[in-house]
């Protein structure tokens, strides 16, 4: 009996206890969400006299209203609209960057960073001050210039969303597209030119065609991120009634009294949506294999000439950072200096103030916001790449029975758009009192829920570069699992950690979506502050907080990578 119950105990390593420790957690965030989000949308609200029940009158609610196929109609444009837009733009960037001669293409691809660290919220704003019909510097100098009245640029229309969101994402388009491009073998679209095809015909009969997975991929990849959007739909489309999902959730959520169980069925049909997507994604990258073009034999990369035109290219991408970047920042830093909103001219300058600064400086809540989102930022970061570094292991280094179960509940949150997380998260919280509602505890379960996903697909590259043969030396050795795992998996993950880590951070920082329904004055982030500066008119003192939180984010960002580089992270 002694030697039976040693033997149990021998078996019950610590790192099972680690391992069934990190599988409930994953669990318990990934789940619990999704069970009472679905539970609310069939419940009615419950009160201290009545309790709540059965019910599909949320539904009914929700879709038989005239407005319904309005909702759908304008979510599903959006979204098409603006990754399509992302897609074409960043598509035909990479490749002028990956396959031509094109000046300076180095200088580019290392801007191509910034638009990410630009929150979108700050991003729509600028283009408010840039398109407004009253407001909008480009219509006002259009104007002036015709010497008419006529509104040359309306940005508060189903355009102007498409413009600004897919503009703001076209950055991700352009990093997903180069790093197809560069993987591939080159010596096809050489034949193809050496035989007399134009480099129309090369692109369009050649290059597109082996890239239909990754372009599949990213453009599925953009959709279901453009019909998640919050920032956008809420600045520009609520003021002129142009309602999507995630805009609606919102209205019904801050109505009086609320009510959680529609905004819980939009919810749900969002998800449906959103887990289309990703399921047609994830079919479309596992039949990739019959476009490989990188064999065992090696090829070097070589690139187009496009004779004059290459000057006509480097137009193009000096264009684009001035419509993403330049533009954008350069008038949120002239707002910040200003006393009160106005368009530049001569003027104006009389106006210059460093007031704005001042105020925003002094601003009562800003070191706790800020404060706050350091925390939630570093704090989710480091949980969430620990966490999915374990999961993977159990994932791709054993052989436990159900092992694709826990991966796929790792990645279960990527088809939560952030305002369902952030509404299913708070409805589990309100009917499960654990006393962490309205407190910092719930953003960071919230914000770790959310980035699971993106942790897991760092470490999985990571992991699978790392040979079996490693850990079974190392056993053989009597090293025991933790320090195997300590001294030998984690050094060598340190490359896939600390990039995810950054990318991690900055996302937490610029998250919005969940972070306005978990929000309360004591648990309130920097983001949720633009918001509600925003919201009363404080417009120059909210360019003088982007511009302080745009310059802060890149100093971090480059401190990481310049960190990230003794970890071995290197550039590409």
């Amino acid at each position: 009996m002694k030697n039976s119950a040693q033997n149990i105990l021998k078996k019950l390593e610590l790192k099972w206890f680690l391992i069934g420790g990190c599988l409930l957690t994953v669990a318990y965030l990934t789940l619990m969400p999704l069970i009472f989000l679905l539970w609310e949308s069939f419940h009615t609200p419950g009160t201290s006299d009545t309790p709540s029940q059965f019910t599909l009158k949320n539904y009914i609610d929700a879709y038989s209203s005239s407005q319904t196929w309005a909702l759908f109609r304008n979510s599903i444009a959006f979204a098409t609209g603006s990754s399509i837009f992302a897609f074409i733009t960043g598509t035909a960037l990479a490749w002028m960057n990956e396959r031509t001669n094109t000046p300076f293409k180095k200088l580019f691809f290392t801007l191509s960073v910034v638009p990410l660290i630009i929150p979108g919220i700050l991003f729509t704003v600028t283009w408010i001050f840039l398109a407004s019909p009253k407001i909008g510097i480009i219509n006002l100098f259009l104007q002036s210039v015709f010497n008419t009245k006529y509104v040359f640029f309306d940005i508060y229309s189903i355009w102007g969303m498409i413009w600004v969101d897919g503009l703001h994402y076209s950055s991700m388009a352009f990093l997903m597209m180069t790093s197809a491009f560069r993987s591939m073998d080159p010596s096809l679209e050489e034949s193809a030119m050496m035989s007399g095809a134009s480099i129309s015909q090369t692109v369009w009969r050649i290059t597109i065609k082996l890239s239909w997975p990754a372009i599949f991929a990213t453009l599925l990849i953009l959709f279901v991120r453009s019909i998640e959007s919050f920032e956008v739909p809420a600045l520009l489309g609520l003021p002129v009634g142009i309602d999507v999902f995630t805009s609606s959730i919102y209205r019904a959520i801050h109505e009086y009294p609320s009510n959680i169980g529609l905004a819980s069925s939009y919810g749900v049909s969002l998800l449906i949506i959103t887990t289309i997507g990703v399921y047609l994604q994830s079919r479309i990258t596992g039949q990739g294999n019959k476009y490989s073009t990188v064999t065992g034999k090696g090829f070097r990369p070589r690139v187009m000439d496009l004779g004059k035109w290459r000057y006509v290219t480097a137009g193009l991408f000096a264009m684009y950072f001035l419509m993403i970047v330049i533009l954008p920042f350069s008038i949120l830093l002239w707002c910040s200096l200003q006393k009160f909103y106005g368009v530049p001219g001569v003027d104006a300058f009389k106006n210059l103030s460093l007031d704005a600064y001042k105020f925003i400086l002094s601003y009562p809540n800003l070191g706790n916001a800020v404060w706050h989102s350091f925390v939630l930022a570093i704090g989710c970061a480091t949980i969430v790449m620990l966490l999915t570094a374990i999961i993977c292991w159990v994932v791709l280094k054993t052989k436990i029975p159900g092992r694709w179960m826990i991966d796929n509940l790792a990645s279960l949150p990527i088809v939560f758009p952030g305002m369902v997380l952030g509404l299913s998260i708070m409805v589990f919280y309100l009917s499960v009192d654990i006393g962490i509602y309205g407190t910092l505890w719930i953003m960071l379960l919230a914000f770790i829920t959310r980035f699971l996903p993106y942790g897991m697909r760092y470490n999985t590259t990571a992991m699978l570069q790392i040979h079996q043969e490693l850990e079974e030396s190392a056993g053989m050795s009597g090293a025991s699992w933790m320090t195997t795992f300590r001294k030998i998996i984690f050094p060598l993950l340190k490359p896939g950690l600390m990039a995810g880590w950054i990318y991690i951070l900055i996302v937490s920082v610029r998250e919005l979506s969940t972070s306005i329904l978990l929000s309360s004055p004591d648990n309130e982030v920097v983001s949720v502050l633009i918001w509600e500066l925003w919201e009363n008119g404080q417009y120059v003192e909210l360019s003088a907080l982007g511009v302080i939180l745009i310059l802060s984010l890149f100093v971090l960002v480059m401190l990481a990578q310049q960190v990230s580089k003794r970890f071995g992270v290197k550039e590409t």
